[in-house]
């Protein structure tokens, strides 16, 4: 492929971090971002990774700013801004707009389900703030799948530029690539399916895994869209074990649990979460998969 869409790459869904006591570690987050970026992966605050729905609208301002200010125009940074009321996302969104974002996530509606009429009607209400728009297809949490045609006809529209899609069916992804405006790029929302979807012509991926192992995920992603598939597969490889343990429970909290092995941050989750959710077991693979992930880093020099 000659020429990638704006938003191709790979960018990072980011866990945010809190203190012991639960409040927000802004120190421990601006380090995440600055390691993030340094091995340049953009940056994507407050998605599902994030624990958004448990911040405060002020500590929900904060996280974003301080992924703005840390990424200094390195790289990308794509704020979630989606929920169950459009009314609600399209404030997020022009909040986050004013902090000077390069694009907002907006996940379909959770919970309340709306049909494919309705998505259109929802997701052109978020673009009319002004932001681009990448839109989220991730069922097993929504409950909804935003069909191929619903996003085809979005992607017609120059205000959405991407779609991160975690359907979980590479042939709905497959289709996508084949039928999508060649600006509006195609992103892995499954770290487990980036591979699949960097073979059939997609543009990267929103990765939880390079929260911890950036470095092999960006190696993985610039290999793919370079045309070099052993290398990509040589990344995936390495990273599948980690892949398996991180999503062994609800996810971030191995994510955490590794992050805390690393010194990076503390284990903590916000309720209804909890951290003890990883015991002696899987903390010990998790341990293994990540050195195994460390030591293939080292051969990327």
């Amino acid at each position: 492929m000659s020429v990638l869409p704006p938003f191709a790459g790979i960018s990072t869904a980011l866990y945010t971090p809190f203190h012991p006591n639960g409040r927000v570690d802004e120190g421990a987050f601006a380090a995440l971002c600055d390691r993030v970026a340094s091995a340049g992966s953009g940056l994507v605050p407050c998605g599902t990774t994030g624990e958004t729905p448990t911040l405060s609208d002020g500590e929900y301002l904060d996280v974003v700013r301080i992924a703005v200010d840390v990424a200094a125009g390195r790289v990308p940074v794509i704020a979630g801004t989606g929920g169950a009321s459009t009314e609600k996302t399209v404030a997020a969104t022009a909040k986050v707009k004013e902090l000077g974002v390069d694009a907002a996530l907006v996940v379909t509606p959770p919970y309340n389900r709306p049909p494919q009429v309705s998505l259109l009607a929802h997701f052109r209400a978020v673009a009319d703030v002004g932001l681009p728009v990448v839109l989220y297809n991730v069922p097993a949490r929504t409950g909804t799948n935003l069909l191929p045609e619903t996003t085809l006809a979005l992607a017609a529209d120059p205000r959405f530029v991407a779609i991160k899609e975690a359907c979980g069916n590479i042939g709905q992804i497959d289709l996508l690539v084949e039928r999508a405006p060649e600006r509006f790029a195609i992103l892995s929302g499954d770290d487990s399916l980036t591979l699949p979807l960097l073979a059939v012509g997609g543009h990267g991926l929103i990765s939880v895994v390079a929260n911890v192992a950036p470095r092999a995920c960006v190696a993985m992603v610039n290999a793919g869209l370079a045309g070099d598939l052993e290398r990509a597969r040589a990344a995936h490889r390495a990273l599948v074990p980690l892949i398996r343990a991180l999503f062994a429970t609800s996810s971030p909290i191995p994510l955490k649990h590794v992050a805390a092995q690393l010194g990076h941050c503390t284990p903590t989750v916000r309720l209804p979460l909890t951290a003890d959710a990883v015991g002696a077991e899987l903390s010990a693979e998790l341990r293994r998969a990540m050195e195994a992930v460390q030591r293939f880093e080292e051969t990327l020099g």
